[in-house]
């Protein structure tokens, strides 16, 4: 197979960017007016503007030549399909199956996944509405009212994202808290306050192994247990997400509250299964279904949307364009909305986790960039502390800017200045400021000329900024599960053209394995392993100073 940057498709699009690097953006607006109509999408209630991107018709089509050479259509419905696309750990990719809200047949070996999909979400809507409801009681009989979620990584994220993102929908009774962590501050600071009798953890683990969740499970079983005393007590006061029954045994938990997921379900992709419990206790099953259902809708629109009105397709389209050939290393995720500010986050594990990658899903080195370095924060604080290197700074770095049109929270002008805020960085970085305008907006503001001639290199700003703007109605169940497949399936495609396998994580194992190593000689000083001078030399100096 030719190698991706060898293609025919590649080499046009190389050549291509020295046609398009030189063209302003003000000028193809100039030059088309209808230009931001035909360069948007409108989808389950998302509206993606494209148009302030340094791209043309000429380069979407060259794009689309290359997500066709990628079999992009293939990759898509062979991940639906419930094929074994994740090569390296011969699994399958379905975590569509878990918001198949059509309830349709999603076959994996020969077997409807669905019935089993449904019997688990079954048991999350009749546990979480035992909680809610009071009904479930703690080991002295009082109802719950804070629930503590120790995970890590996927197991975190996801929840920690959606249930701050949808806290307009909790319920107050109910308070959701999140320990991943391993640095003991993390799980002592949150636990500080509660009350034992009244709080409830959810360990969530597939192997019911990881190193840093088990930690804080034990360290959380010893602080109830400190108070309770009864070693049944925690029964009524851990439940787990996992799959190894004889570990959560062990552990104290009853196998009944236990809640399983499967081997094609990936850490990153994992809050629409069990671990999204936290969710549905947090919103209520109504709500967490809401959620699957925005999201089947943006899976229906990739599965069958043609690619060139695609909207996970454009913008990974648009990605690779420049990462690749405009050589941009990374992209700013501006979420102006508080309750999306665990957004970048997530993103950020869900992005450079997948495509983070040196080898294709063939072993080959791969020989150009894959998954930028993805960063940002929400709204108008991001302005006053790093939007100053994307306006004027000598990195081009694409944005982002995603922000809904209402807020759960109107409060006098406050939802218009946010609004006016977002779109006026958006053609801000569009339009940038030329010498011409900031000579004559300094002679306006009464400066002279020699005040004039020392400010005016200061006052230009480039522009030509690439950026994506995505407009909601309002961050509602529904439209944050549409808003996270989106991006889902935008990393899937890049990962596809990239010939990367964008499933595994390969790389987060040996620092696992090394710091196992690492531990028994902390904890043991006559054990001793052979390491660098550095290693060696910062665990004796730990070791000295721990005596102290």
């Amino acid at each position: 197979m030719t190698e991706l940057n060898k293609t025919a498709e590649w080499a046009a699009l190389a050549s291509h960017w020295s046609e398009v690097e030189p063209l302003q953006m003000r000028d193809l607006f100039r030059e088309n007016p209808e230009r931001s109509e035909q360069m948007s999408i409108r989808q389950c209630g998302i509206l993606l503007d494209y148009s302030k991107n340094r791209a043309t018709q000429k380069t979407l089509n060259l794009l689309l030549g290359l997500a066709n050479a990628a079999d992009v259509d293939g990759w898509r419905r062979r991940m639906f399909a419930g094929e074994r696309i994740n090569n390296t750990e011969n699994r399958a990719v379905l975590h569509v199956a878990l918001r198949n809200r059509s309830n349709r047949p999603i076959w994996f070996d020969g077997e409807d996944v669905m019935p089993g999909v449904n019997e688990a979400l079954n048991k999350m809507e009749s546990f979480s509405n035992d909680v809610r409801s009071g009904q479930w009681k703690g080991f002295t009989g009082k109802a719950i009212t804070d629930v503590v979620n120790i995970g890590i990584g996927g197991s975190n994220l996801g929840p920690l994202m959606a249930c701050e993102a949808l806290k307009h929908y909790q319920d107050p009774k109910l308070r959701l808290h999140f320990v991943s962590n391993v640095d003991s501050t993390h799980l002592l600071e949150t636990v500080k306050g509660l009350n034992p009798e009244t709080t409830l953890f959810i360990v969530a683990s597939k192997t019911f192994t990881t190193q840093e969740t088990l930690t804080n499970a034990l360290t959380a079983r010893a602080w109830l247990l400190d108070t309770l005393t009864d070693e049944k007590a925690v029964a009524r006061h851990f439940v787990a997400v996992s799959t190894n029954a004889e570990q959560v045994t062990k552990f104290g938990i009853d196998t009944d509250n236990m809640f399983e997921f499967w081997d094609w379900v990936g850490g990153r992709y994992s809050l629409w299964s069990a671990i999204g419990l936290p969710i549905a206790i947090a919103i209520g099953m109504s709500g967490f279904y809401e959620m699957l259902q925005g999201a089947h809708e943006m899976d229906e629109h990739f599965l069958h949307a043609d690619l060139s009105e695609n909207m996970p397709v454009i913008m990974a389209l648009l990605g690779i364009w420049y990462v690749d050939f405009a050589q941009a290393r990374t992209q700013a995720i501006l979420p102006y909305d508080q309750y999306l500010r665990y957004l970048p986050d997530y993103l950020q594990q869900a992005d450079m986790e997948s495509n983070g990658k040196r080898v294709t899903r063939f072993g080959r080195p791969v020989e150009y960039a894959t998954g930028p370095v993805i960063w940002g924060t929400a709204g108008t604080d991001g302005q006053h502390a790093f939007y100053q290197l994307i306006h004027q700074g000598t990195q081009m770095i694409p944005c982002d800017f995603i922000i809904p049109i209402n807020s759960h929270n109107e409060s006098g002008d406050h939802q218009q200045i946010l609004f006016a805020n977002c779109l006026a960085q958006t053609e801000a970085l569009m339009k940038g400021k030329t010498r011409k305008e900031a000579r004559q907006e300094m002679e306006a503001a009464g400066l002279d000329a020699e005040q004039i001639v020392d400010l005016l290199p200061h006052k230009i700003f480039p522009g030509n900024k690439p950026t994506n703007t995505l407009l909601i109605d309002r961050v509602t169940p529904g439209r944050l599960g549409s808003l996270i497949a989106l991006y889902e399936h935008k990393i899937f495609v890049q990962g596809a053209i990239w010939r990367v396998n964008s499933f595994d994580q390969w790389g987060v194992e040996l620092g696992k394995q090394l710091a196992g190593v690492i531990l028994e000689e902390l904890l043991d000083e006559e054990k001793s392993n052979s390491h660098d001078a550095s290693t060696q030399g910062l665990i004796s100096y730990y070791r000295h100073h721990r005596k102290k």
